[in-house]
């Protein structure tokens, strides 16, 4: 497993690291004070943003299985189905179809005991 981390400037201020297994990739969050909205539950933006993390890696990778050429989202749609205030948060991502260019790809946030969070189905642009 290849971890990833302090890769980005957002993957620096918000603390989650990047691990890539097989040709798939996992963001992963530990919660603290920092990422609660004003219900002390986990902000639904850093909820997107770490679907949104795990996505764009496992389309990268959908490429060659190895290298992270660039992509860009180009939509993303995500459902919030619970809340979390504590603990450890893992967005896993699947390819499910694209083309040349274009890559789908769906997307789970759980917490670490497998309850589910939030999913979410994106578009993905190879621009290499």
């Amino acid at each position: 497993m290849k971890l990833v981390q302090n890769h980005t400037g957002a993957q620096t201020l918000i603390g989650y690291a990047i691990e890539i297994d097989k040709g798939s990739a996992r963001a992963v969050l530990d919660l603290d004070e920092r990422h609660l909205n004003r219900t002390d539950s986990l902000h639904g933006g850093l909820m997107a943003t770490l679907l949104d993390a795990a996505s764009g890696y496992t389309a990268s990778l959908s490429v060659d299985g190895e290298t992270l050429p660039a992509v860009a989202t180009v939509s993303m749609t995500v459902n919030y189905l619970s809340g979390v205030r504590s603990g450890r948060v893992i967005a896993t991502a699947k390819k499910t179809g694209g083309g040349r260019k274009l890559i789908f790809v769906d997307a789970q946030l759980a917490k670490d005991d497998g309850t589910l969070i939030a999913t979410s189905t994106g578009t993905f642009k190879l621009l290499s």
